[in-house]
């Protein structure tokens, strides 16, 4: 028997590789003789540099680079084993969870840090990336990264501006003359499982920046700057981005890249999928078990069970999928291509229980057990 594991982390007990750990051991005890394939995944959010880099063997970079405040921070994305392909999530260098409550205020942070760590990896021979562009702190159509890679923003009297969202609706001209010349030979996949157009009442300004710090009155000014330098990019590149679904991503982050980058914005499992070769490892599967902490109706919006289990489903490969929570809805899941749901919890507990990495291990090996004691006992039948 061949089973595959390809499951997300559950965030705050387990990460999928102690989850793939757990529900080998429950499958051993069963199934001593099987062969089990561990293929821990990630929808393009937290936690995706890890199982890139674990899946292919690649390494961790650590640099310096600046905040969304522009302060000096140290940050971390990693390079394949390939060597070439660079994985970044902007959120280290540009995101939410550095900055304090009142800190956050759109109109004067910045993806500098971003375009940083992409000028890092550059230096390091990177000509192939990925960037997770989940949790940003931003707002600025992806000046601040611009900046960092040599693109020059300026105001109507010629001067230099600062790559924040209150300059947005300031930019007269854009000057691309010292863009890092490297930047040609290379290719940005960006994970968005967002589809926001750049501007207006579904925008990024409107529809994000109010969890970043902003008023009433900055969505406004933000999404009227939004609008202002999109127009300025459209002159310049040629590109009209204000309608591209995914360009409100980070606070326009995912326009900049299609502008300036010509980058391709695809939803984070699939990159994550297609880059550990998952279709390849599910070959001759008899199951894959696939999962995350919770499966509810949204779960066939881009996150990991339905990734992987579109894929199965083409190859008609039964998938099991475990959550530490499943909602009444969860079962629209199964139209996706899984097979049948399984919630780990046992008895009623309480959270911090049940998300405790012991008790979770325990759990997810028991009912792993369980599920092949089942298929064991069909197989004996049939």
């Amino acid at each position: 028997m061949k089973v595959v594991i390809a499951i997300d982390s559950f965030k705050g007990s387990l990460s999928s590789a102690e989850l793939s750990k757990n529900i080998s051991e429950g499958i051993k005890n069963v199934f001593p003789d099987a062969e089990v394939v561990s293929v821990p995944v990630a929808d393009g959010g937290e936690g995706t540099v890890e199982v890139l880099i674990t899946g292919t063997n690649g390494k961790i970079i650590e640099c310096t680079v600046h905040d969304p405040l522009m302060r000096t921070v140290k940050a971390k994305y990693g390079i394949l084993g390939n060597g070439k392909t660079a994985v970044i999530e902007m959120a280290e260098a540009s995101g939410l969870t550095l900055l304090d409550g009142k800190e956050r205020n759109p109109l004067k942070t910045t993806t500098y840090g971003t375009g940083e760590l992409i000028k890092d990896a550059l230096n390091r021979g990177c000509r192939e990336f990925i960037i997770g562009i989940g949790g940003s702190a931003t707002n600025d159509l992806g000046m601040g990264m611009m900046q960092a890679l040599g693109v020059s923003f300026k105001d109507e009297n010629g001067n230099e501006l600062s790559g924040t969202g209150s300059s947005m609706e300031k930019v007269a001209d854009i000057v691309t003359a010292d863009i890092l010349p490297e930047l040609k030979n290379c290719s940005f996949t960006i994970a968005c499982d967002v589809d926001n157009p750049l501007y207006g009442e579904n925008g990024a300004a409107y529809v994000y920046a109010p969890q970043k710090g902003a008023d009433e009155k900055m969505v406004v000014q933000l999404d009227s700057g939004l609008k202002s330098l999109s127009d300025k990019i459209r002159i310049l590149t040629g590109k009209d981005i204000s309608n591209i679904p995914g360009a409100g991503a980070a606070g326009g982050l995912g326009g900049a890249f299609v502008a300036f980058l010509d980058g391709e914005l695809r939803s984070g499992i699939e990159i994550v999928l297609k880059t550990l070769e998952f279709e390849k490892k599910a070959e001759g599967a008899d199951v894959v078990i696939t999962g995350e902490g919770r499966i509810d109706g949204q779960s066939v919006m881009g996150k990991a069970p339905t990734g992987v289990s579109n894929i199965c489903k083409e190859k008609g490969i039964p998938v099991i999928a475990f959550a530490g929570s499943l909602t009444d809805d969860a079962t629209v899941t199964h139209e996706y291509g899984i097979t049948s749901l399984f919630s780990i919890m046992n008895y009623p507990m309480r959270l911090k229980e049940a998300m405790n990495p012991e008790t979770a291990s325990n759990l997810i090996r028991k009912n792993t057990e369980e599920v092949f004691r089942l298929i064991k006992a069909f197989n004996h039948r049939h």
